[in-house]
C-alpha cells in the first residue's frame, strides 16, 4: 500500500481550507469545556447526576430542532453567511458563560456554542467538498477534521493550563476563547463566496455520473442509523468519564482533562491519516475496521485493572474513532448530491444532536441506580451494535 506522503496533503491547502481548518477549530473548542467542568460545576451549584444530566441534553436538543434548518438554509444562502452568523453565535455563547450566575444561564450560553456548531458543520463541509478533487476529497475532509479535533483537545486542555497554572476562574477561560473567535471571523470575511461548481468542471473532475438524484436514499437512511447508535454510545460516555475518572479512580481533575484532551489532540494526526487510509481502501470499508477497532479498544480500557493501561486503551479508543472521521464525511457527501450537500451534512450531523439529547439522560439513569461502570460496558455494546448496521445497510461504489 502506498505510504503516506506530506506533500499529498499540503498541496490541497488553499486560504479556503484554512480558514475553514482554523474556524472548525475555534468552533470545537467549546465543545467539552462545560462537561470538563462538571466536577468544579457539580461542586459550585450542588448539583446531581439528573441536573449534569439536564446541563448535557439541552444544548443537544436545540441542535437536533434545528440541524434540518441549518443545511437547508446553508443551501440557499451559501456557506459565507451562514459561517458567520455561526460565529456570532460563539462569540455570545462565550460572553454569556463567561458571566454565568446560575446553572440556567450556563445551559443558555452552551446551548449557544452548540447551535454555533448546527449551523456552521453544513456550509464549512459542503464548502470543502465542492472546492476539492473527488480524489482529494476524503483528505481534504481529514485535514478539516483535525481542526475540530485539535478544537475539542485544546478547550479541555485549556482549563488544565489557564485554571492549574494562570489562576483563571472557571467563567474566565470561556471569555478568554472569545477574542480568537473575532480572528477567525476576520478571516471568514475575506473568504470568498460559495465556490462555483458547473457540471461540465464536475464531469472533467471524474465525479461519476450516477451521483445520488436525492440525498433521501435507502443507503443514506442506514448510514444515519449507523450515526445515531455510535453516537448513543460515544455520548454516554462523554459526560461521565470525568466523573468516574475523578470519583471512582481519584484523577485529579487537570489529569483527567489532559486524558481527554490527549485523545482528543491525536485526531491532528489520525483525521488527515484517516482520510489518506480511506482513499486508498475505501470509505466503507476503512470506517467498519476502524469503528470496530475501536470499540474493542475501548471495552478494554475498562476492564484492565491498571491506570497505565487504560490510558494506552482508552487513547486507542480514541485514536480509531478519529481515524474514521474523514471516511464518514466522504461517505456522506458521496450519498448526497451536490445541490442538497449542505443538507445532507446537517443529516450526517443530526444523529449527534439527538442521541447528545438521549445519551446523558440513559447515562444518568443507568449511573444513578447502577453506578458508574455499568454506564461504559453498555457504551461499549452499543458501540459493536453499530458495526453492522453500516456493513450490510450502506451501499456505495
Amino acid at each position: 500500500m502506498e505510504k503516506p506522503n506530506l506533500k499529498q496533503f499540503t498541496s490541497i491547502m488553499t486560504f479556503g481550507l484554512f480558514t475553514m481548518v482554523l474556524t472548525h477549530t475555534l468552533t470545537h473548542t467549546f465543545q467539552n469545556i462545560h462537561t470538563t467542568l462538571f466536577p468544579v460545576l457539580k461542586q459550585e451549584f450542588n448539583l446531581g447526576y439528573y441536573e449534569l444530566g439536564l446541563i448535557a441534553a439541552i444544548p443537544p436538543l436545540c441542535q437536533a430542532i434545528l440541524s434540518i434548518p441549518a443545511g437547508m438554509l446553508s443551501d440557499k444562502l451559501g456557506t459565507k453567511k451562514m459561517i458567520l452568523f455561526s460565529q456570532l453565535l460563539s462569540c455570545a455563547g462565550s460572553l454569556i458563560a463567561g458571566f454565568t450566575m446560575n446553572p440556567w444561564m450556563l445551559i443558555a450560553a452552551v446551548s449557544l456554542l452548540y447551535l454555533n456548531t448546527t449551523f456552521y458543520h453544513p456550509p464549512s463541509y459542503s464548502y470543502v467538498t465542492k472546492t476539492s478533487k473527488p480524489q482529494d476529497r476524503s483528505k481534504a475532509l481529514g485535514i478539516l477534521g483535525a481542526g475540530g479535533t485539535l478544537g475539542m483537545a485544546i478547550g479541555p486542555l485549556s482549563i488544565s493550563f489557564l485554571m492549574g497554572y494562570l489562576a483563571f476562574q472557571w467563567r474566565q477561560v470561556y471569555l478568554f476563547w472569545f477574542f480568537p473567535i473575532l480572528i477567525g471571523t476576520f478571516m471568514i470575511l475575506k473568504l470568498r463566496s460559495e465556490p462555483s461548481q458547473p457540471t461540465s468542471t464536475k464531469a472533467k473532475e471524474g465525479i461519476p455520473s450516477s451521483e445520488a438524484k436525492t440525498v433521501v436514499t435507502r443507503s443514506m437512511l442506514f448510514f444515519i442509523m449507523f450515526n445515531a447508535v455510535k453516537t448513543l454510545g460515544t455520548v454516554m460516555v462523554s459526560g461521565f468519564l470525568m466523573l468516574y475518572l475523578v470519583q471512582s479512580k481519584g484523577w485529579s481533575v487537570g489529569d483527567a482533562a489532559l486524558l481527554i484532551s490527549g485523545a482528543s489532540m491525536m485526531g491532528v494526526i489520525a483525521a488527515p491519516l484517516g482520510g489518506f487510509f480511506a482513499d486508498k481502501v475505501g470509505e466503507k470499508k476503512w470506517t467498519v475496521l476502524t469503528t470496530t477497532a475501536g470499540a474493542i479498544s475501548f471495552g478494554v480500557a475498562f476492564l484492565v485493572p491498571w491506570g497505565f493501561a487504560f490510558t494506552a486503551f482508552y487513547l486507542g479508543y480514541g485514536f480509531f474513532n478519529l481515524l474514521s472521521m474523514a471516511s464518514n464525511s466522504s461517505l456522506t457527501a458521496k450519498l448526497s448530491p451536490s445541490r442538497q450537500r449542505g443538507l445532507g451534512f446537517a443529516l450526517y450531523f443530526l444523529p449527534g444532536s439527538i442521541m447528545g439529547v438521549l445519551a446523558p439522560m440513559v447515562s444518568a439513569f443507568i449511573a444513578s441506580n447502577y453506578g458508574l461502570p455499568p454506564v461504559f460496558f453498555t457504551a461499549t455494546a452499543v458501540l459493536l451494535l453499530c458495526v453492522p448496521v453500516l456493513q450490510f445497510g450502506v451501499k456505495v461504489d
